[in-house]
């Protein structure tokens, strides 16, 4: 769950292909034919009718038979390898000033954002409870690994910026497991499990392409699964109240710009200063540019650095 970041490394550029997912180039909107989804659109929907609390239990369904079916012989979009590779660059620049995604295994810091030590590839935190229960599920597979003696301080200090009982030992432990492939493979899981997956599945109903699937997963991972107003959900919630998705007929670059507006002012509440060049110079680019495939080559900057993949 995210945080405010500081960076600065220098990108190191990485060659990925991207392929179209199911939209074409230009922007979808009302008067085009746009994806068939109606079916697991109106599944959804169903759902969304229950509230947010409804939505995010849908996204986080392993068994939506429904859904998967329709789903089932679309183009992949943003999961496709190449794509999610790529996403992984981007988000990595984003998070951790690299393009080099794999090396955040084994990071972990105290920001001071109070959310406590974050670590790992995506950013897990003591203080938001994904890395507490990466930890516990990891050490379900894996008895007696490095991180398990400080599971009960995890717990203790879960929700809080503390470092009770993590001190001094616990970075150096992460760093120690992250070498291992077990926790390498646990890290993707937990990742594609409350990041990716749901960002993913939600876009492809909401009729988005890979830049709106990778619009919504980079959301996801900066403001994690919540279902406040500047939570992933929420902020959902209110892009679909406020613009058309494809999926109900709409532009998809004006659900997008809607979404994004959004985003911005949720980043903005959580600290006025903040630097929103991730969505300013990175995805509002790729917008304006009606890379709606997210096609490469992308050049884009972050915190004034600029990546490139060819």
């Amino acid at each position: 769950m995210k945080r405010v970041r500081l960076l600065l490394l220098a990108a190191v550029p990485v060659i990925v292909t991207a392929s179209v997912y199911l939209l074409a180039p230009e922007d979808s909107g009302a008067d085009g034919a746009g994806p068939d989804l109606s079916a697991a659109y109106r599944s959804q929907a169903a759902r969304d009718a229950k509230g947010v609390q409804g939505a995010k239990a849908w996204a986080e369904e392993a068994d939506s038979a429904t859904d998967d079916q329709v789903l089932a012989g679309r183009p992949q979009g943003l999961d496709a390898p190449a794509e999610k590779d790529l996403a992984q660059q981007l988000v990595a620049s984003a998070e951790n000033s690299t393009l080099d995604w794999r090396s955040a295994y084994a990071y972990v810091e105290d920001i001071g954002d109070g959310q406590g030590y974050t670590a790992g590839l995506i950013g897990f935190c003591t203080g938001t409870h994904d890395l507490l229960t990466l930890v516990e599920r990891y050490t379900k597979a894996h008895p007696g690994n490095g991180l398990a003696e400080y599971l009960p301080a995890l717990r203790a200090v879960d929700g809080t910026d503390s470092h009770e009982g993590l001190d001094p030992g616990f970075p150096a432990a992460w760093k120690a497991e992250a070498a291992r492939p077990a926790f390498q493979k646990a890290q993707d899981a937990e990742r594609d499990r409350v990041y990716f997956d749901p960002a993913v599945r939600l876009a492809k109903l909401d009729g988005l392409g890979t830049l709106g699937q990778f619009v919504y997963y980079d959301a996801m991972v900066f403001h994690g699964p919540g279902t406040g107003p500047t939570g992933f959900y929420g902020m959902r919630e209110n892009a679909l109240r406020t613009s058309d998705s494809p999926a109900e007929g709409g532009s998809e670059k004006a659900y997008l710009d809607t979404f994004l507006d959004i985003r911005r002012a949720a980043m903005k509440t959580r600290k006025a200063d903040i630097d929103t060049s991730r969505i300013d110079t990175a995805q509002r680019r790729f917008l304006d540019e009606g890379n709606l495939d997210l096609r490469t080559p992308l050049e884009w900057q972050v915190y004034g650095e600029t990546y490139k993949v060819p």
